[in-house]
Protein backbone atom coordinates (compact mmCIF):
# COMPACT_ATOMS: atom_id res chain seq x y z
CA UNK A 1 0.00 0.00 0.00
CA UNK A 2 1.34 3.44 -0.94
CA UNK A 3 2.11 5.87 1.90
CA UNK A 4 2.15 9.65 1.63
CA UNK A 5 4.26 12.18 3.53
CA UNK A 6 5.09 15.87 3.83
CA UNK A 7 8.59 16.95 4.82
CA UNK A 8 9.10 20.63 5.62
CA UNK A 9 12.52 22.18 5.20
CA UNK A 10 13.13 19.53 2.54
CA UNK A 11 15.57 21.59 0.50
CA UNK A 12 18.66 20.90 2.58
CA UNK A 13 20.23 19.15 5.55
CA UNK A 14 18.13 16.90 7.74
CA UNK A 15 14.93 17.57 5.78
CA UNK A 16 16.50 16.60 2.47
CA UNK A 17 18.17 13.50 3.93
CA UNK A 18 14.97 12.23 5.58
CA UNK A 19 12.85 13.00 2.51
CA UNK A 20 15.26 10.95 0.42
CA UNK A 21 15.05 8.15 2.98
CA UNK A 22 11.27 8.06 2.59
CA UNK A 23 11.43 8.21 -1.21
CA UNK A 24 13.95 5.37 -1.29
CA UNK A 25 11.44 3.17 0.54
CA UNK A 26 8.63 3.94 -1.89
CA UNK A 27 6.82 6.76 -0.10
CA UNK A 28 5.28 9.59 -2.09
CA UNK A 29 6.66 12.76 -0.52
CA UNK A 30 5.64 16.42 -0.73
CA UNK A 31 8.84 18.45 -0.46
CA UNK A 32 8.04 21.72 1.28
CA UNK A 33 10.41 24.66 1.69
CA UNK A 34 10.99 28.24 0.66
CA UNK A 35 13.42 27.71 -2.24
CA UNK A 36 12.14 26.07 -5.40
CA UNK A 37 15.63 25.31 -6.72
CA UNK A 38 16.66 23.54 -3.52
CA UNK A 39 13.47 21.45 -3.49
CA UNK A 40 14.02 20.49 -7.13
CA UNK A 41 17.58 19.43 -6.26
CA UNK A 42 16.19 17.17 -3.53
CA UNK A 43 13.77 15.59 -5.98
CA UNK A 44 16.53 15.04 -8.54
CA UNK A 45 18.71 13.41 -5.86
CA UNK A 46 16.00 10.73 -5.49
CA UNK A 47 17.01 9.27 -8.86
CA UNK A 48 14.49 6.77 -10.17
CA UNK A 49 12.14 7.68 -7.29
CA UNK A 50 11.99 11.35 -8.33
CA UNK A 51 8.55 10.85 -9.87
CA UNK A 52 7.20 10.24 -6.35
CA UNK A 53 8.38 13.66 -5.17
CA UNK A 54 5.92 16.58 -5.17
CA UNK A 55 7.86 19.85 -5.14
CA UNK A 56 5.80 22.33 -3.13
CA UNK A 57 7.36 25.75 -2.34
CA UNK A 58 5.90 27.14 0.89
CA UNK A 59 6.96 29.47 3.68
CA UNK A 60 5.74 27.70 6.82
CA UNK A 61 5.67 31.03 8.69
CA UNK A 62 2.71 32.06 6.51
CA UNK A 63 -0.45 30.35 7.78
CA UNK A 64 -2.37 30.95 4.56
CA UNK A 65 0.47 29.53 2.46
CA UNK A 66 0.54 26.44 4.69
CA UNK A 67 -3.21 25.93 4.32
CA UNK A 68 -2.88 26.24 0.54
CA UNK A 69 0.02 23.76 0.48
CA UNK A 70 -1.87 21.16 2.50
CA UNK A 71 -4.87 21.58 0.22
CA UNK A 72 -2.55 20.85 -2.72
CA UNK A 73 -1.32 17.70 -0.96
CA UNK A 74 -4.90 16.58 -0.38
CA UNK A 75 -5.62 17.13 -4.08
CA UNK A 76 -2.45 15.36 -5.26
CA UNK A 77 -2.19 12.46 -2.78
CA UNK A 78 -5.73 12.08 -1.43
CA UNK A 79 -4.42 11.50 2.10
CA UNK A 80 -1.49 12.15 4.45
CA UNK A 81 0.19 9.40 6.47
CA UNK A 82 3.18 11.33 7.83
CA UNK A 83 4.23 14.91 8.50
CA UNK A 84 7.87 15.57 9.34
CA UNK A 85 7.70 19.02 10.93
CA UNK A 86 11.34 19.83 10.28
CA UNK A 87 11.68 23.43 9.05
CA UNK A 88 13.56 25.66 11.47
CA UNK A 89 16.52 27.89 12.09
CA UNK A 90 18.26 30.14 14.58
CA UNK A 91 20.46 33.20 14.98
CA UNK A 92 24.17 33.74 15.45
CA UNK A 93 25.12 33.42 19.12
CA UNK A 94 24.29 36.57 21.07
CA UNK A 95 23.04 37.57 24.51
CA UNK A 96 19.33 38.45 24.91
CA UNK A 97 19.93 42.22 24.92
CA UNK A 98 21.42 41.98 21.42
CA UNK A 99 18.47 40.07 19.93
CA UNK A 100 16.16 42.49 18.14
CA UNK A 101 12.39 42.13 18.18
CA UNK A 102 12.50 41.39 14.44
CA UNK A 103 15.06 38.62 14.94
CA UNK A 104 13.00 37.13 17.77
CA UNK A 105 9.86 37.11 15.63
CA UNK A 106 11.78 35.58 12.72
CA UNK A 107 12.76 32.52 14.77
CA UNK A 108 9.39 32.21 16.52
CA UNK A 109 7.53 32.51 13.21
CA UNK A 110 9.37 29.55 11.67
CA UNK A 111 10.28 27.28 14.58
CA UNK A 112 7.09 27.58 16.61
CA UNK A 113 4.33 29.18 14.57
CA UNK A 114 5.29 27.30 11.42
CA UNK A 115 5.41 24.01 13.30
CA UNK A 116 1.95 24.70 14.72
CA UNK A 117 0.45 25.72 11.37
CA UNK A 118 1.68 22.50 9.76
CA UNK A 119 0.65 20.32 12.69
CA UNK A 120 -2.80 21.90 12.73
CA UNK A 121 -3.33 21.33 9.01
CA UNK A 122 -2.07 17.75 9.34
CA UNK A 123 -4.57 17.08 12.14
CA UNK A 124 -7.38 18.42 9.97
CA UNK A 125 -6.46 16.20 7.04
CA UNK A 126 -5.75 13.10 9.13
CA UNK A 127 -9.06 13.39 11.02
CA UNK A 128 -11.11 13.70 7.83
CA UNK A 129 -9.46 11.02 5.69
CA UNK A 130 -10.42 7.35 5.46
CA UNK A 131 -8.92 5.42 7.10
CA UNK A 132 -8.49 8.10 9.73
CA UNK A 133 -5.13 8.82 11.39
CA UNK A 134 -1.47 9.30 10.63
CA UNK A 135 1.85 10.20 12.21
CA UNK A 136 3.49 13.54 12.97
CA UNK A 137 7.18 13.76 13.84
CA UNK A 138 8.40 17.11 15.16
CA UNK A 139 12.06 18.02 14.87
CA UNK A 140 13.00 19.24 18.32
CA UNK A 141 16.59 19.67 19.45
CA UNK A 142 18.95 18.84 22.26
CA UNK A 143 18.56 22.56 22.99
CA UNK A 144 15.02 21.76 24.12
CA UNK A 145 16.68 20.32 27.24
CA UNK A 146 20.18 21.83 27.48
CA UNK A 147 20.65 25.23 25.82
CA UNK A 148 23.80 26.63 24.32
CA UNK A 149 25.09 30.08 25.31
CA UNK A 150 23.59 32.85 23.21
CA UNK A 151 20.67 30.81 21.84
CA UNK A 152 17.64 32.28 23.59
CA UNK A 153 15.30 32.42 20.56
CA UNK A 154 16.20 28.99 19.24
CA UNK A 155 16.11 27.37 22.67
CA UNK A 156 12.80 28.96 23.70
CA UNK A 157 11.12 27.81 20.50
CA UNK A 158 12.47 24.27 20.81
CA UNK A 159 11.17 24.08 24.38
CA UNK A 160 7.83 25.16 22.93
CA UNK A 161 7.97 22.47 20.25
CA UNK A 162 8.18 19.89 23.05
CA UNK A 163 4.94 21.36 24.38
CA UNK A 164 3.36 21.00 20.96
CA UNK A 165 4.47 17.38 20.84
CA UNK A 166 3.14 16.42 24.26
CA UNK A 167 -0.23 18.12 23.82
CA UNK A 168 -0.77 16.96 20.25
CA UNK A 169 0.13 13.40 21.26
CA UNK A 170 -2.76 13.52 23.73
CA UNK A 171 -5.14 15.27 21.36
CA UNK A 172 -4.38 12.83 18.56
CA UNK A 173 -5.24 9.66 20.47
CA UNK A 174 -8.98 9.57 19.67
CA UNK A 175 -8.23 9.99 15.96
CA UNK A 176 -5.39 7.51 15.46
CA UNK A 177 -2.83 10.32 15.16
CA UNK A 178 0.55 9.45 16.70
CA UNK A 179 2.76 12.44 17.51
CA UNK A 180 6.42 12.15 18.47
CA UNK A 181 9.62 14.16 18.50
CA UNK A 182 13.17 13.54 17.37
CA UNK A 183 15.82 15.58 19.19
CA UNK A 184 18.99 15.81 17.14
CA UNK A 185 22.45 16.83 18.23
CA UNK A 186 25.36 17.79 15.95
CA UNK A 187 24.42 16.13 12.69
CA UNK A 188 26.85 16.94 9.89
CA UNK A 189 25.08 19.55 7.73
CA UNK A 190 25.56 23.13 6.58
CA UNK A 191 23.82 24.32 9.75
CA UNK A 192 26.52 22.74 11.97
CA UNK A 193 29.58 23.41 9.81
CA UNK A 194 30.80 26.02 12.29
CA UNK A 195 31.21 23.35 14.97
CA UNK A 196 34.27 21.99 13.20
CA UNK A 197 36.15 25.23 13.94
CA UNK A 198 34.69 25.77 17.39
CA UNK A 199 31.53 27.05 19.06
CA UNK A 200 30.91 28.80 22.42
CA UNK A 201 30.80 26.57 25.47
CA UNK A 202 29.12 27.20 28.82
CA UNK A 203 32.50 27.92 30.46
CA UNK A 204 33.17 30.74 28.01
CA UNK A 205 35.64 28.81 25.87
CA UNK A 206 35.43 28.15 22.13
CA UNK A 207 35.92 24.50 21.25
CA UNK A 208 35.21 22.25 18.25
CA UNK A 209 32.54 19.60 18.69
CA UNK A 210 32.16 16.18 17.04
CA UNK A 211 29.40 15.64 14.49
CA UNK A 212 27.63 12.47 13.37
CA UNK A 213 26.81 11.45 9.83
CA UNK A 214 23.35 12.47 8.64
CA UNK A 215 22.57 8.81 7.95
CA UNK A 216 22.32 8.24 11.71
CA UNK A 217 19.49 10.77 11.80
CA UNK A 218 17.80 9.20 8.78
CA UNK A 219 17.98 5.74 10.33
CA UNK A 220 16.43 7.00 13.58
CA UNK A 221 13.74 8.94 11.75
CA UNK A 222 12.86 6.01 9.51
CA UNK A 223 12.53 3.76 12.53
CA UNK A 224 9.85 6.12 13.85
CA UNK A 225 8.17 6.50 10.46
CA UNK A 226 7.86 2.73 9.94
CA UNK A 227 6.02 2.07 13.20
CA UNK A 228 2.38 1.01 13.09
CA UNK A 229 0.05 3.68 14.45
CA UNK A 230 -0.57 1.46 17.46
CA UNK A 231 2.96 2.35 18.64
CA UNK A 232 4.66 5.71 19.10
CA UNK A 233 8.09 7.01 20.01
CA UNK A 234 7.10 10.09 22.00
CA UNK A 235 10.67 11.44 22.32
CA UNK A 236 14.00 10.15 21.10
CA UNK A 237 17.48 11.67 21.04
CA UNK A 238 20.18 10.92 18.48
CA UNK A 239 23.54 12.66 18.82
CA UNK A 240 27.23 12.48 18.13
CA UNK A 241 28.47 10.19 20.90
CA UNK A 242 31.06 12.59 22.30
CA UNK A 243 29.26 15.91 21.89
CA UNK A 244 28.82 17.95 25.08
CA UNK A 245 25.23 17.37 26.15
CA UNK A 246 25.12 15.21 29.28
CA UNK A 247 27.21 17.24 31.65
CA UNK A 248 27.06 20.34 29.46
CA UNK A 249 28.19 23.33 31.49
Amino acid sequence: MTSYAIVTGAGSGIGRACALGLLAEGWHVALMGRRLDALQATAEAAGDKAANAFVLPCNVADDEAVATAFAAVRERFGRLDLLFNNAGGGLTAKTPDLVSAAEWRQVVDVNLNGAFYCLSQAFKLMKEQTPMGGRIINNGSISAYAPRPGSIAYTATKHAVSGLTKTAALDGRPFGIAVGQIDIGNAASDMTARMVDGVPQADGSIRPEPRMDLQAVVDTFMGMARLPLSANVLFTTVMATNMPYIGRG
